[in-house]
């Protein structure tokens, strides 16, 4: 099953470093490694992780949730906010806020999806 979360305000960057530490573990793992973990994105992906739990309990009566891994995660960049900062001499310096989509994947250790 899948789940995902769109436009959230941290750029992917420092995003996937904390989804890149998740990807291939079990689902109990990637919950407790994300817990644990100090960043400012980790409850964020937490929260996609557990949605993505969840619609795999709801497709699936027969679904073992302990058998659950992580197949893919992966950060895609969402549309930047440009904006104006003031400058010296009547100037402006332009900078650009970025976001992110978080998508987590997860499957079966047996093989099915």
């Amino acid at each position: 099953m899948r789940a995902e979360a769109r436009y959230i305000r941290i750029s992917p960057q420092k995003a996937r470093l904390v989804v890149d530490l998740i990807r291939g573990r079990s689902a109990d793992a990637a919950r407790l490694m994300l817990r644990t973990v100090n960043k400012r994105i980790a409850p964020s992906v937490l929260k996609v992780l557990e949605s993505a739990i969840s619609n795999a309990r709801n497709a699936a009566t027969d679904l073992d949730v302990d058998n659950l891994v992580v197949s893919e995660a992966y950060v895609n960049e969402g549309p930047r906010q440009k904006r104006v900062r003031p400058a010296p001499m009547g100037r402006a310096y332009r900078y650009q806020r970025r976001s992110s989509h978080i998508v987590i994947k997860l499957a079966e250790k047996g093989g099915k999806k």
